[in-house]
């Protein structure tokens, strides 16, 4: 008898509430025992493939493709497969075909003498991928991975052999149907979304989805239909979390990184968000100001130069009310330690300076036709006004609304994955590498419990419908975690937008970095890291994003003898020139850990019409002779739970103590 069998009846008394709604789903003694035979059987499958990406920050391009193509993974399964049998040129294209089979097959067919042929040589060699890629996991898991309208015909496919003579003509004359019906595109289209499909069995995304890049939206949409991913907030998601919360300082800065980097997309296309009324505002306030500090970041020629002279008037129109917004949040909440950052009451008008830190400097733009220097935070009747019908439109689209309960639904401030702690950006600690306590409202709390805390918070805000004390608290909290010193989304001193825009000098404009990226490197602090999380040591790692890593200088994403991986490589073109590359995967497969290291992406129609690939390099962080199975894995403990509950079911079944329902 197993060790699972041995159990005794005190125990199955003391859970019999829990057995009796069990039988239910396993009615009989050969119906429990069976899903322990299936149980059993799937502990001992290879663990499945995890994908981590961070910092997407909009560049949806590249990410899809890095998910069509598994970050490379697939390319090589081909190579795997085909080895020499295949040349070059034509691997190549049946991984174009894989990537983009809708758009593919087409330009594929033009070049071919014979379609019929080249249909049935395609389906041969997609379903030997297919089979490869499905070969780690139960019939039970690929046949609900399947389409429903091809799901029987790809079971006959993956599971029937080609070799048997019986089975050759069984096997070719459902391809030939396939072709003479005309669904042949239709069945490549589905049978390759499988392959992409069972290529990556889990998604993290560990923070910052948005901001910067044209795509946010578009990578929503795409996760908000993926099969199994998770998300670790970073501080631009949870800035937007914040705006369509209805903080109308996080609604600022939205806007105001949007126009600053070009980027109405999002805002216009994507959600809905009418910014007419802050572009007559501009007009009507700026129209004579060159705005020469708010000039949107752009890399090509798509915008006039009357677009951006207008999105650079925005964009000091909506930083002026931000400033004024942010120093009344500093003002209700002297806890939060940021008096520093409410700098237009430090201006002198008359000569054109700012004080900050006890420093006077010289302002390179004081034209501030909205701000009363006897209250310089105060809102003008138009800017008042005008916040309130931006903050309308983010509470009214039913876009945005979608994303962000997926947000919340799928996300969280950190997780626990695997033997794998995923945070976004820091842990906030001491210089002396102890945590740092931080004060909410009227508490201090630290370490995990101060991470638990502002989870709470951030859905509070969200989704308690009422203004109550505890929701507006929470709403102003939202826009700390995105530029607070003690903010574990953000883990600076300070985020000098006001000096970046106002003031020439770089030495005012300095962010310095909180303690826990100078001791990031540091084994023992990472090991206290992952003991306060309650995770072993000695088999876990850290996985951050947030800080890009600059490769091209020779840093190194791996940390602390391989104890924290930063995988922040610069997803985000704006950050490529200063890391040299664009952008990681990491992946935890059943032999360990890679990290893929990414060229950057051209573009989809290139990749489809020239069949231009990432060009990624591999690099082995950890190697594990022994693979895992599922019973390594988090899934795997889950299912040990269960078969344990069974065999109490089969033994309360013979002992008499509940009777079988059939």
């Amino acid at each position: 008898m197993s060790k699972h069998c041995e159990v005794s009846i005190d125990t199955i008394e003391s859970d019999l509430k829990y057995l009796e709604l069990l039988s239910h789903n396993f009615p009989t003694i050969a119906d429990a025992s069976t899903e322990i035979i299936n149980l059993e059987a799937i502990l001992n499958l290879p663990k499945g493939t995890e994908h981590f990406l961070t910092d997407l920050h909009g560049e949806y391009e590249a990410f899809q493709h890095v998910l069509k193509n598994a970050s490379g993974v697939i390319k090589r399964k081909v190579n795997d497969i085909f080895g020499n049998t295949l040349r070059e040129s034509e691997k190549k294209a049946l991984c174009t075909l894989i990537y983009y089979p809708e758009e593919y097959i087409d330009l594929a067919i033009s070049k071919e003498d014979d379609p019929n042929d080249w249909y049935k040589i395609t389906l041969n060699q997609l379903i030997q991928v297919c089979r490869y890629v499905s070969s780690k996991y139960t019939r039970s898991k690929v046949r609900k991975s399947l389409p429903p309208d091809f799901s029987y015909i790809i079971q006959e496919l993956l599971h029937e052999s080609q070799l048997i003579p019986d089975k050759q003509d069984y096997f070719n004359g459902i391809l030939n149907t396939i072709i003479s019906t005309g669904r042949a595109k239709d069945f490549i289209a589905a049978i390759c979304n499988v392959i992409q499909r069972l290529t990556i069995d889990t998604l993290h995304i560990v923070g910052d989805i948005y901001d910067r890049g044209p795509g946010a939206h578009i990578i929503m949409d795409t996760l908000c239909n993926y099969h199994s991913f998770d998300i670790q907030w970073g501080n631009h998601d949870i800035l937007w979390m914040g705006a369509a919360a209805g903080n109308v300082s996080c609604i600022c800065n939205v806007i105001r990184i949007c126009t600053r980097y070009a980027n109405l997309e999002t805002l216009e296309d994507g959600y809905g968000i009418n910014i007419l009324p802050l572009a007559r505002f501009a007009m009507d306030v700026y129209g004579d100001d060159p705005c020469n500090s708010f000039k949107p970041r752009v890399n090509d020629n798509y915008y006039k130069e009357k677009d951006l002279k207008l999105m650079a008037q925005m964009q000091k129109a909506i930083s002026i009310i931000q400033f004024k917004l942010e120093g009344e949040i500093v003002k209700r909440h002297p806890e939060f330690k940021m008096d520093d950052r409410n700098l237009l009451d430090k201006i002198n008008f008359e000569k054109g300076t700012v004080m900050i830190d006890g420093k006077e400097y010289t302002l390179n733009d004081t034209n501030f036709p909205t701000i009363d220097p006897n209250d310089p935070y105060k809102l003008t009747e138009e800017e008042a006004y005008l916040i309130d019908r931006l903050k309308s439109s983010f509470l009214n689209s039913e876009k945005l609304e979608k994303h962000m309960r997926c947000l919340y639904s799928k996300g969280s401030l950190y997780l626990k994955s695997n033997n794998n702690l995923l945070y976004h950006a820091s842990i906030p600690i001491e210089a002396n590498g102890d945590f740092r306590k931080v004060r909410v409202g009227n508490k201090d709390y630290k370490g995990k419990i101060y991470l638990d805390k502002v989870d709470r918070l951030a859905r509070e805000a969200y989704f308690t419908e009422k203004n109550t004390p505890e929701k507006l608290y929470a709403l102003d909290y939202m826009w700390y975690l995105w530029c607070g010193p003690d903010s574990p989304l953000f883990g600076k001193s300070k985020m000098a937008t006001f000096e970046r825009y106002f003031i020439n000098e770089k030495e005012p404009q300095k962010e310095i970095k909180c303690p826990y990226f100078e001791h990031r490197d540091n084994e023992e602090i990472c090991n206290k890291i992952l003991t306060e999380f309650e995770l072993s040591p000695e088999k876990s790692h850290i996985i951050n994003g947030h800080v890009p890593v600059k490769t091209i200088k020779g840093e190194t994403p791996i940390k602390a003898n391989g104890k924290l991986l930063v995988i922040d490589g610069g997803f985000s073109k704006a950050y490529q020139p200063e890391t040299g590359i664009a952008g990681y995967t990491l992946i935890y497969n059943s032999y360990g850990l890679q990290l893929i290291q990414h060229e950057p992406f051209e573009s989809t129609h290139t990749a489809i019409a020239q069949g231009k690939d990432i060009i990624s390099t591999t690099f082995v962080v950890e190697y594990t002779a022994k693979r895992m199975k599922v019973r390594d894995t988090d899934v795997g403990k889950e299912l040990i739970k269960q078969i344990h509950y069974l065999q109490k079911l089969l033994t309360a079944y013979r002992k008499g103590i509940i009777k079988e329902r059939k």
